[in-house]
């Protein structure tokens, strides 16, 4: 185990099993797409331990409290460090966060966006602090988001 994984240990987190899409769906992309010094990472949702897309599902502001999608973003985090454990072998490769952005499922009128990407923000930044967890990052409200999810993010990531 490397020093991320301590971290994340340490935390109490876990990391969930590759993606399970709803019966039917076709993935046809790379979760994690490798070019040279960076990752590029396909939009991430919330995901469960059992590798199914959790509940709740629908808008912020509407089906989903705000406290509820902060929550589905720190799923979201953990789903991607999933991924790109798969993908790396190690987070430790991981040498800078580049960019995140952030989509919300919003209600009409919910412009809370940069409160509810926080939820993966802050867990990113306690995995990995200040200096490599450090990134650029936008958070948009969508009029929906695949499946009902209430949050997705993609990613950049250096690595080595």
């Amino acid at each position: 185990m490397g020093l991320v994984d301590d971290r994340i240990e340490e935390l109490g987190l876990v990391l969930p099993p590759e993606l399970q899409p709803p019966p039917g769906v076709v993935l046809p992309f790379q979760f994690v797409n490798i070019r040279d010094s960076r990752a590029i990472v396909s939009g991430h949702g919330p995901q469960a331990l059992d590798g199914r897309v959790p509940e709740p599902f629908g808008r912020v502001g509407e089906q989903v409290t705000i406290e509820e999608a902060i929550e589905a973003a720190r799923l979201t985090a953990l789903s991607m460090l999933g991924s790109l454990t798969r993908a790396l072998g190690s987070l430790d490769r991981i040498t800078g966060w580049l960019r995140v952005f952030g989509m919300v499922n919003s209600a009409p009128g919910f412009d809370r966006q940069p409160v509810v990407i926080n939820g993966f923000s802050d867990l990113i930044l306690e995995v990995f602090g200040p200096e490599v967890g450090a990134h650029a990052r936008s958070a948009v409200g969508m009029a929906a988001l695949p499946f009902g999810i209430p949050v997705e993010v993609e990613a950049e990531v250096a690595i080595q």
